[in-house]
């Protein structure tokens, strides 16, 4: 399986899947139409992957996978808190931004199923929740942010921040630089919980802009 991984077929198999499953939705897809798309036979697909769900599986915690370390690496690079939040905050809306089928996929077709969401929530969605726990405990130190506020509190929001522009970007059907609104969402998020001797010393926060499709 080791050598089955690294195989360009099963990267094509699983490129295809997200074109089908955005497409067609996952449960009325079918694994004939992933191998027609993919260009190889129905029984090829078997050779990688046990069952249709085995491809959304796969394609979910690889997809996972090398993005979180992305995620990290750009934290790493990242100097101070409110830096390293708007890293997070940019490759979270780059990664969907850059490829509107697979941001179907991640926030309507996986959101289909109590499984699914379950197994987000308990593996990958921790992982994302703990880099930013971890950035939110270093601007605590720092006095950058709040100490008295709980960081998986503020984790939560920017991620319901991010998400909520994402699903908005989805259903408006345009195409909008979702990127360039990392800035504004990590700083409408550190002025609510900036340090109450920071946030004084700051001039209002200017409007921004509606986001796409008005929600």
């Amino acid at each position: 399986m080791a050598r089955l991984r690294n195989d360009d077929k099963r990267r094509r198999i699983l490129q295809a899947a997200v074109k089908v499953f955005a497409r067609q939705g996952y449960f009325a897809a079918r694994v004939s139409e992933i191998a027609r798309k993919a260009g190889v036979a129905d029984g090829t697909i078997y050779l990688y992957f046990k069952s249709k769900q085995d491809i959304l599986v796969s394609l979910f915690d690889e997809v996972m996978a090398e993005h979180i370390a992305k995620a990290r690496h750009e934290v790493a690079a990242a100097s101070g808190a409110p830096a390293k939040l708007r890293a997070i905050a940019e490759h979270h809306l780059r990664v969907l931004g850059e490829n509107r089928e697979l941001a179907v996929v991640f926030q309507v077709e996986l959101r289909q199923s109590t499984k699914f969401m379950e197994r987000f929530t308990a593996s990958w969605l921790q992982d994302y929740f703990s880099l930013v726990g971890l950035v939110i405990e270093q601007g605590q130190r720092e006095g950058t942010l709040r100490s008295d506020l709980p960081r998986k509190l503020v984790a939560k929001a920017l991620f319901g921040m991010l998400d909520e522009m994402v699903t908005s970007w989805i259903l408006s059907g345009k195409d909008h630089d979702l990127p360039r609104m990392a800035a504004p969402v990590v700083d409408l998020l550190l002025r609510g919980a900036r340090a109450p001797s920071l946030a004084r010393a700051r001039p209002p926060l200017r409007a921004v802009a509606p986001l796409a499709g008005g929600r």
